[in-house]
C-alpha cells in the first residue's frame, strides 16, 4: 500500500498492490481544497490517514483472501462486505432455513408408503447421490431409517431382559452338580450324616445367651457363604448360631455339606421343611392356595410375553413385571419367615437373612438395638436417591386404584427391606401379624393379583405395618443384584451387603466388579466345588 501525492498538492491517493498483474489499484483518493497545503493541515491529514489506514488494511485483505482482489472500487466493495456488516441474512442462513422447514414437514407428515430404505448411512448417501434426491426425500428416508433402527434396539431389549430372566430363574450348571453330589454323598458316607450339631450342643439351640440366625434356602453354595462370611466376621464366633432351612429335596445335600465343612466353633442346624410338626396345611391353608392355584402357577410360570403389550411398554416396566413374576414367590421358603415365632417357640430374638447376602462385619451388636416395642428392626428404603431400590414406598408396590388399597394405605408411607431382619420373637407373638398376613394374600388370591404382584414384601409391609424399628442404613445395603452403578465406598463399608435383583453373584449375569465381595467366601479348593466347576472368576 502507497500514498501518492499530486504534484499540485491538489489531492492524495492511496494505492493498494495487485498480486495477479504486479501493478497498484487505486484503492482511495483524496481531494483537497486549497492549493497550498498549512503544515497544520497536513498533520490532522497525516492523522486521519493513521486512523483510515488499518481498517482499509482489513477490507483489503477479507476481499483479497475472497478471491475478489478484482474489486477495485469501493461500490464493488460495499457491495460485497455490506450485508455482513449491517446483518443481513446470506444465503447460507436461508438455505438452513428452508433445511429446518423440511425437517418439520417431514416431522408431521406421514412416510410415504413403499420407501425402499437402505441398510447404512453410507448406502443411504451413495443413493442420493445416484437418484438426485431432494431435500424432503432424503429427510423421509433418514426418519424412516431412525425408526427402523428403534424398533430394532427396543426388540433386542425386551430379548435381553427375557433372557436375563429365564437365566435368574434357572438353576445354573454347577450348583445343580453340587446339590446331585452332596445328595450322593449323603447316602454313601457315614460321616456325611453325623447329627447336626452333635448331641451335646442341642440344649445351645435354644439358648437365648447366643446370637440366633435363620438362613431359609435351597441353595447350598449361597448358604455356603452366609454362614462363612458371618463366622468369619464375627468377634465372638464361638456365640453364633445357625438354623438352615431347607426343602425336602435339597435337605440332605444341604446337611452334607455343612456336616463335612464344619464351621467351628460356630454351631450349624439344617433341618427340612418336613421336618416342623407345626408345617401343617392346617397352619398354612393360604399356602397350599397359592401353590394350587391355576392363575397363580400360570402367572409365574407361564408365557410372560403373552398379551404383553410391548409397544407400550418400557423396557424398564417390563423388567419389573418379570422380576414379580419370578417363581420364587410362591415358595413356601420363601414365605416361611412370616412363621418364624412358631417354628422356633423357645427363641426370644433373631436376625433373618436371605441367602443372597454377604456378611462383612460383626453382626453381635444388633442384639443390643432396643427396637422399642417394635417387632422388625429393618431398613427403610425411602431414604435414598437412586430409583431402583432405596427410594420405595407404599405407591411402588401396591395398586392404589384398587378401593381396598386406596381405603386402607398411604402411598407416601416409608418401605422397607427384607433380606437382614431383627426379629423380636416375643413381642410378634403378642400381635395378629400372621393372621393379617393370610388375609391381606387372601384378598389378592381374590381378586385375581390385582392388588399387588411382588411376592412376600406387599402384605409383609401391610402386616407388620406400626410394627417396625428403623435401623441404621449402613447395617443393610440393598441392590446389588439390580445395578451396576453401587459405590464400591458404600459397599466396602456395609455390615451385610445384598445381592437382591436378577444378577446374583453366582449367575453369569452376575455384576463382575460387585462379585469378589461375594466369591471371597466361597471355598474354590472344596473338592466338591472344584469336581463340579464352580470356578473362580
Amino acid at each position: 500500500m502507497q500514498l501518492h501525492f499530486s504534484p499540485s498538492m491538489r489531492s492524495i491517493t492511496i494505492l493498494s498492490s495487485n498480486s495477479n498483474n504486479g501493478g497498484f489499484i487505486d484503492l482511495m483518493k483524496i481531494k483537497v481544497a486549497a492549493r497550498h497545503l498549512s503544515y497544520r493541515t497536513l498533520f490532522h491529514t497525516i492523522l486521519i490517514l493513521a486512523f483510515l489506514l488499518p481498517f482499509v488494511f482489513i477490507l483489503t485483505a477479507l476481499v483479497t483472501l475472497e478471491g475478489v482482489d478484482k474489486c477495485s472500487s469501493f461500490d464493488c466493495l460495499g457491495r460485497r462486505l455490506g450485508p455482513r456488516l449491517l446483518g443481513r441474512v446470506d444465503d447460507s442462513e436461508r438455505l438452513v432455513k428452508d433445511f429446518y422447514k423440511v425437517l418439520n414437514q417431514v416431522d408431521t407428515e406421514e412416510i410415504p408408503d413403499g420407501l425402499k430404505l437402505p441398510d447404512s448411512f453410507s448406502e443411504l448417501v451413495s443413493e442420493m447421490k445416484n437418484n438426485q434426491y431432494d431435500a424432503k426425500t432424503f429427510g423421509f428416508m433418514l426418519r424412516a431409517m431412525m425408526e427402523k433402527f428403534e424398533r430394532e434396539i427396543r426388540e433386542s431389549k425386551f430379548a435381553e431382559l427375557m433372557n436375563k430372566h429365564f437365566a435368574a430363574s434357572s438353576i445354573p450348571k454347577g450348583i445343580h452338580c453340587l446339590s446331585l453330589r452332596l445328595t450322593d454323598e449323603y447316602s454313601s458316607n457315614a460321616h456325611a450324616r453325623r447329627q447336626l450339631p452333635s448331641p451335646e450342643l442341642l440344649p445351645l439351640l435354644s439358648d437365648n445367651s447366643y446370637h440366633h440366625f435363620i438362613l431359609s434356602t435351597d441353595n447350598i453354595l449361597a448358604a455356603s457363604v452366609v454362614v462363612t462370611s458371618a463366622v468369619q466376621s464375627s468377634l465372638k464366633p464361638e456365640k453364633i448360631v445357625f438354623h438352615v432351612i431347607t426343602d425336602k429335596k435339597t435337605y440332605a445335600g444341604m446337611h452334607s455339606w455343612f456336616a463335612l465343612n464344619p464351621v467351628s466353633p460356630a454351631i450349624v442346624e439344617v433341618k427340612g421343611i418336613h421336618q416342623f410338626d407345626w408345617l401343617t396345611r392346617e397352619n398354612v391353608p393360604v399356602l397350599e392356595a397359592v401353590e394350587n392355584h391355576d392363575g397363580i402357577r400360570n402367572y409365574y410360570h407361564g408365557n410372560h410375553v403373552a398379551g404383553a403389550n410391548l409397544s407400550d411398554t418400557t423396557p424398564r416396566t417390563f423388567a419389573s413385571k418379570l422380576q414379580a413374576r419370578s417363581p420364587k414367590y410362591i415358595s413356601l421358603l420363601n414365605h416361611l419367615r412370616i412363621y418364624i415365632p412358631e417354628l422356633f417357640p423357645h427363641l426370644d430374638k433373631v436376625v433373618f437373612l436371605d441367602d443372597d447376602i454377604a456378611i462383612q462385619r460383626d453382626l453381635s451388636p444388633l442384639w443390643e438395638i432396643d427396637l422399642g416395642g417394635k417387632v422388625n428392626g429393618a431398613v427403610e428404603t425411602c431414604r435414598g436417591e437412586d430409583e431402583w431400590v432405596m427410594s420405595k414406598r407404599f405407591r411402588n408396590y401396591f395398586n392404589f386404584s384398587h378401593p381396598l388399597i386406596a381405603k386402607h394405605l398411604d402411598p407416601e408411607e416409608c418401605a422397607w427391606a427384607y433380606g437382614m431382619n431383627i426379629f423380636d420373637l416375643r413381642a410378634w407373638r403378642k400381635t395378629n401379624i400372621r393372621e393379617t398376613y393370610h388375609s391381606w394374600l387372601k384378598e389378592n388370591l381374590k381378586s385375581n393379583l390385582t392388588m399387588w404382584k411382588l411376592g412376600t414384601l406387599p402384605p409383609a409391609l401391610i402386616a407388620f405395618k406400626g410394627h417396625v424399628h428403623p435401623i441404621d442404613p449402613l447395617w443393610h445395603l440393598l441392590g446389588l443384584g439390580y445395578q451396576n452403578k453401587t459405590s464400591i465406598e458404600s459397599v466396602k463399608k456395609a455390615a451385610v451387603i445384598h445381592y437382591n435383583g436378577q444378577s446374583k453373584p453366582w449367575l453369569q449375569i452376575g455384576f463382575e466388579h460387585l462379585r469378589p465381595f461375594w466369591a471371597k467366601y466361597v471355598n474354590y479348593s472344596n473338592d466338591f466345588v472344584r469336581n463340579c466347576h464352580i470356578l473362580e472368576t
